[in-house]
């Protein structure tokens, strides 16, 4: 069954480890990533952008195979299914489909645009039992079409949004989505650190956290982040895997080309990263 991530993070915020969020691409990502959840004994987040929603033909399509899983796979860990970077409307769409966490992105708004929408959306999630979190000063580079600078947030703004009644809070930290260029300054642990400081026991958030160094993943924990999310680096792996499983001509041999053998590699690829995250952030046995 699925829980909302309130729980999962605020245990996770007073234990000083991370819940990694994965998003879901399709069958194969989700069930790759509840089985080493499953393996591992972690809690974890399954993370749906708008447009993978939209790729998967829609949100009641992927409560139903999410869902599905938990019960097929005996699932026993806690699970999350979030709505990453949503809009107001994309919001309301997973509380209607039976997503138990959502992400409303109002950073894109000015200060108080943003707080007149998560305050309404507050309100929703309390009476449904989901997990809320809002963001603050967009996160870099693009992901779906959102696209951001990798700007820090003003820890005041923070705040007020905290203050709202979040579950969690992305803050931006100079973190960006997708492959960090090379020229990248690294974490603003100065920002987190004042974020930290006026949002209290709130459960932080680091998108884009692919590519991140694994020492500053650590401060970010020490920090106050109680989530973290992880979506580039499953799907480079899983591409290398494919592409090494077809240039060695495995699909040319026998049933080679039965998309459940072709798969496989990179099936097992996204399995390997995620055990890796998992490890990195701390979040193995927490959920015995």
């Amino acid at each position: 069954m699925l829980v909302s991530a309130e729980e999962m993070l605020k245990k996770a915020k007073a234990g000083k480890y991370a819940v990694g969020q994965f998003n879901i691409n399709n069958l194969e990502w989700t069930k790759a990533i509840l089985l080493t959840a499953e393996e591992l004994k972690s809690p974890v987040i399954l993370g749906v952008s708008e447009g993978a929603g939209k790729y998967m033909t829609g949100y009641k399509t992927v409560v139903g195979m999410v869902n599905g899983m938990l019960e097929e796979l005996k699932i026993t860990v806690p699970v999350a299914l979030h709505l990453d970077h949503g809009s107001y409307e994309g919001c309301l769409k997973c509380v209607e489909a039976g997503f138990s966490s959502i992400m409303f992105d109002g950073s894109h708004y000015p200060i108080q645009e943003n707080i007149d929408k998560t305050t309404e959306l507050v309100k929703i999630a309390k009476d449904k039992g989901m997990s809320l979190e809002a963001e603050v000063g967009a996160i870099g580079g693009e992901e779906d079409g959102v696209i951001g600078q990798g700007e820090c947030a003003d820890p005041n703004e923070c705040k007020a949004i905290a203050d709202l009644g979040v579950t969690m809070l992305a803050a931006g930290i100079g973190n960006i989505h997708g492959k960090y260029p090379e020229n990248w300054k690294g974490l603003s642990f100065e920002t987190l650190a004042a974020v930290s400081e006026k949002t209290g026991d709130m459960p932080l958030v680091l998108h884009g956290g692919t590519g991140i160094p694994a020492d500053m993943i650590k401060k970010a924990i020490s920090l106050g982040v109680a989530k973290i999310n992880v979506n580039t680096e499953c799907q480079l792996s899983f591409a290398e895997a494919t592409r090494k499983y077809i240039e060695a001509g495995k699909d040319l041999e026998g049933k080679g080309f039965d998309p459940r053998k072709l798969l496989a590699p990179g099936f097992e690829a996204i399995k390997a990263t995620v055990k890796e995250k998992m490890e990195l952030f701390g979040s193995v046995g927490k959920a015995e």
